[in-house]
């Protein structure tokens, strides 16, 4: 997409820019820049420019399940409430959900997530209409038996032969549930069938203490370990959660390369216990990604209010205000610490055009004394004007492009499949 935004704010130069945008890639950025012919012009007036939000973990048609289940202990939640409903989906369910997630997203700043669901076709055709970027998990789960697993992997295969009907935007990922839920034998054949295909593994790990004491007592091994035993933890393997990690665990995990991604308003509501140690991950080298969790436990996917959560859980365990600054939490939200779907967190020539321009003169905003701050501490979602994504304007002034056409129509389907599959 070829465009121009102009009168923007960017950090570290003294005066409003112009950004010149060509085939997604940001070309040029300066004062002065007279736009080519036919190109669309954007009008920054003024406002902030700063790089899109990475949702790094994400389940995003459970926004159908928002608010079920509320307030109960993880494993309930899951065996009493969740997985009986999404037993219930159908693909179209999931299309609907996803649609409703990918605008609740791109209003609050959200270019680029990484999803884990069911169907993934249904969750790939709502990317595609949205114009986000997405990794989609193909699931993996034999908790009902052999034949569960099965399925799952004459999934994983057609998957693979089709995914090329998608956008590059979209990305395919193998998504097996947890340790869990999911037996060795397979777990062994997701990384196998991941190296064949060149995909990135993405897992809940060690999320609670009854995890870790199940893992020790079954294989006499702590999760990171178990993984290890089975060719999981490698560059591209990617560990949701890692509330419960030890320094051994933390130690082989940065021998591996592998990325771990912190939930905090999802552990909070759960109440798992524990804090995700940020600190002793951060020593060692190991790249970290923020995610909001799904819409069923959060109950918001505003990266926004995460940075702040993450923030301020951070300072508590830790009995430090100087642990996780707001520019820290920052950098996490946009991708810049960890290799998530190709996002860099930064705006230069050559980058792609995945940004977001804020209104600064919003109340809370004011004064503009620290950007990162502002954003971290007092912003939500509400302060984003405009979202682009490989420079095409998703949103303009708040309102989402196509949304008139089809946020009704989203709405209407979504409570009709909530009044279908909620418990």
């Amino acid at each position: 997409m070829n465009l121009i935004i102009q009168n923007a704010t960017l950090e570290g130069y003294p005066s409003p820019v112009s950004i010149l945008i060509q085939d997604g890639l940001i070309v040029r950025i300066g004062s002065g820049i007279a736009p080519p012919g036919n190109i669309q012009t954007l009008l920054a007036d003024g406002m902030t420019v700063i790089p899109g939000l990475v949702n790094a973990h994400t389940h995003a048609a459970m926004t159908l399940l928002r608010g079920a289940g509320d307030d109960m202990p993880l494993m309930a939640w899951l065996t009493q409430c969740i997985w009986p409903a999404e037993a219930r989906l159908r693909e179209e369910d999931v299309y609907w959900g996803t649609r409703l997630a990918c605008i609740e997203m791109i209003r609050s700043g959200t270019v680029a997530f990484q999803d884990g669901y069911w169907h993934f076709h249904g969750v790939a055709r709502a990317v595609q209409e949205s114009g986000l970027r997405a990794a989609v998990g193909m699931a993996m789960v034999d908790a009902q038996g052999p034949q569960q697993g099965e399925s799952c992997k004459k999934l994983a295969w057609e998957i693979m032969d089709e995914v090329h009907r998608y956008d590059a935007r979209i990305k395919p990922l193998m998504f097996p549930h947890a340790i869990y839920s999911v037996s060795p034998e397979n777990l062994r054949w997701c990384a196998q069938f991941a190296e064949k295909h060149e995909l990135s593994l993405h897992i809940h790990l060690s999320e609670t203490r009854g995890e870790v004491n199940e893992c020790l007592n079954r294989y006499g091994v702590r999760p990171a370990f178990h993984l290890d035993n089975l060719g999981f933890l490698q560059e591209r393997t990617l560990l949701a959660h890692g509330v419960f990690l030890d320094d051994a665990e933390l130690d082989l995990i940065a021998r591996r390369g592998a990325t771990l991604i912190t939930n905090p308003t999802s552990n909070l509501k759960l109440a798992v216990g524990g804090v995700f140690p940020h600190a002793r991950a951060a020593v060692r080298g190991i790249p970290v990604g923020l995610g909001s969790d799904g819409a069923a436990s959060n109950n918001s996917l505003d990266l926004f209010q995460e940075m702040k959560t993450l923030a301020l859980i951070q300072k508590h365990a830790q009995g430090d205000p100087t642990a996780m600054p707001a520019a820290l939490a920052l950098d996490l939200a946009m991708g810049r610490h960890a290799p998530i779907l190709g996002q860099s967190g930064s705006i230069a020539p050559g980058h792609r055009a995945d940004l977001l321009l804020i209104r600064t003169s919003d109340p809370e905003m004011l004064p503009p004394l620290n950007l990162a701050s502002n954003l971290v501490y007092s912003a939500t979602g509400q302060v984003v004007d405009t979202t682009i994504v490989a420079g095409r304007v998703l949103m303009y002034r708040r309102v989402v492009a196509g949304e008139e056409d089809v946020r009704q129509e989203v709405l209407d389907r979504a409570r009709k499949w909530i009044r279908s599959v909620a418990p």
